[in-house]
């Protein structure tokens, strides 16, 4: 029997067993996929407080080798659903294994959505980005693309502008769905070119992206564009229907749950990017994290 169970060893969730851990709790974290979520795909991180630049694969080693050097158990195991028995044990069935804890931190985090054209898992972390907060900043000086037409992709666009020699906007249609105060702004941008009604068909280069192809979707024309990243805006997708008896989702699969990170299920905590929340960012996880093993603490004693 395990004190806690963590589900995601992302940041949020590692966070969690840190913190867990040095309140002398057992901890088992659980994670289907990779160690270190989202951030171990980027190639430099610079706003980590404190740290001044570090690969993301090198801070979620960083991560994983400091909780397992404070006795965390690891497995690599996809979990397919939680159940609560009657006397209160939380009994979490994955792939290969059944596990039993007395609390569960979900941590599952969310991923981007992806195009899904020849070049962008090749060229991910190699000139193709989708946070344009955590790499922006690398492409100061240089002609970029955005690919995207709501909310997240109009304040990426404002923010590359303020930097890069160039950024073209292009949308699937020929309007966007954000915010008519982000695309008022946008278009007052002198060094913004919005290219209407294209889709994104390849993306190409050598050891680094180069170009970036599109079909343009009323003529058939073809239309490449020469540019040093293309950064990806297309919304985010998170994976929590394993706990949807335990947990409340809304429309989009978010858990529902405040800065406490509690949820509809006592002992049923929520950490980082798969919570209802207005920034998503690598500190915001951290912090849900230790508020999460925090909380469950408190309800473990």
């Amino acid at each position: 029997m395990t004190d806690i169970i963590v589900i995601g060893a992302g940041t949020a969730g590692m966070t969690a067993a840190l913190y867990a851990l040095r309140n002398g709790k057992s901890v088992l974290v659980l994670e289907g996929d990779c160690v270190g979520g989202q951030i171990a795909n980027s190639p430099r991180v610079e706003n980590f407080p404190s740290v001044k630049a570090i690969s993301g694969s090198e801070f979620a080693d960083n991560l994983f080798e400091q909780i397992t050097a404070l006795g965390a158990q690891f497995e690599l195991d996809k979990v397919q659903n939680v159940e609560k028995t009657a006397d209160g044990i939380f009994r979490v069935k994955a792939e290969y294994g059944v596990y039993e804890a007395r609390a569960v931190i979900i941590a599952t985090g969310a991923k981007h959505k992806k195009v899904g054209v020849p070049g962008e898992e090749e060229f991910s972390g190699k000139g193709v980005s989708y946070c344009a907060v955590c790499d922006g900043a690398f492409y100061s000086g240089e002609e970029v693309a955005l690919v995207g037409d709501a909310n997240t992709a109009l304040q990426y666009s404002l923010l590359l502008s303020n930097y890069c020699k160039k950024v073209y906007v292009c949308t699937w249609m020929d309007r966007f769905f954000g915010d008519k105060a982000l695309s008022d702004a946008l278009m007052q941008k002198q060094n913004v070119t919005w290219i209407k009604n294209v889709n994104l068909t390849a993306l190409e280069g050598g050891e680094e992206l180069s170009a970036c192809v599109f079909d343009n979707r009323e003529t058939g024309e073809k239309l490449v564009l020469p540019v040093k990243a293309c950064f990806i805006a297309i919304g985010q997708q998170p994976d929590n229907e394993a706990f949807e008896n335990l947990v409340k989702l809304d429309k989009d699969g978010y858990v529902v749950a405040g800065e406490d990170c509690t949820t509809a299920t006592e002992g049923v905590f929520v950490a980082g990017d798969c919570r209802t929340k207005s920034v998503r960012q690598l500190t915001t996880a951290a912090a849900d994290g230790a508020s999460a093993a925090m909380a469950a603490c408190k309800y473990l004693a």
